[in-house]
């Protein structure tokens, strides 16, 4: 919505807002007794001679049983879907998964067949903390000494400054999530205690 959308946007309310209330079969003098916003009023928002506050519309939306959006008829907010755009680095495709520049990135990174259950990974240590979740195939997983495979459903976390390397251990590619902190940011996971 640009600015000069708005005055098209609180013109229409008062319409809006007449027509919910008939829909209901409310009258205003009953409206005014749920909202206590005096009759007068409700009847100039009706009619557009008094402009809508959010003090006003919110009592409103509540009496009517209706989102503040469906009120003031906001338009509909962007497409939420992130459309990645995925690179390949190292033999292996990244898809970010995140936006945003600071904090955990997420990726989902996809290994092709290699020779990953005879050689192990070449290692490497950077700033930082991984969780990875392996969604499909086996995931070999160099980890300092731990030579580890990891199949579908399994996950690990680790300091990155811990030398470390990856390999497809099976097959057919292997896909797994990653999220990743540069600061050494960790994932928090919230669960309800379980009733015994």
């Amino acid at each position: 919505m640009t600015d000069d959308d708005i005055p098209g946007v609180l013109t229409a309310v008062g319409p809006r807002l007449r027509a919910l209330r008939q829909d209901r079969g409310t009258t205003l003098a009953q409206l005014s007794e749920m909202t206590g916003i005096s009759l007068s009023t409700l009847s100039r928002l009706e009619s557009g001679k008094r402009k809508p506050t959010l003090e006003l519309l919110l009592p409103l939306a509540k009496a009517h049983g209706v989102a503040l959006d469906e009120l003031v008829g906001a338009p509909d907010t962007g497409d939420p879907r992130i459309r990645p755009r995925p690179f390949t680095r190292h033999g292996q495709t990244f898809v970010p998964l995140t936006r945003h520049l600071g904090g955990l990135h997420a990726y989902k990174q996809i290994l092709p067949v290699g020779n990953g259950t005879d050689v192990r990974p070449e290692q490497g240590t950077h700033e930082g903390y991984e969780w990875l979740y392996v969604l499909s195939g086996k995931l070999r997983l160099a980890l300092g000494d731990h030579d580890l495979v990891l199949t579908a459903g399994e996950a690990a976390e680790f300091d990155t400054r811990t030398p470390h390397g990856f390999a497809n251990a099976g097959t057919y590619p292997v896909e797994f999530l990653s999220l990743f902190g540069a600061q050494g940011e960790r994932m928090h996971v919230r669960a309800r205690p379980t009733t015994t």
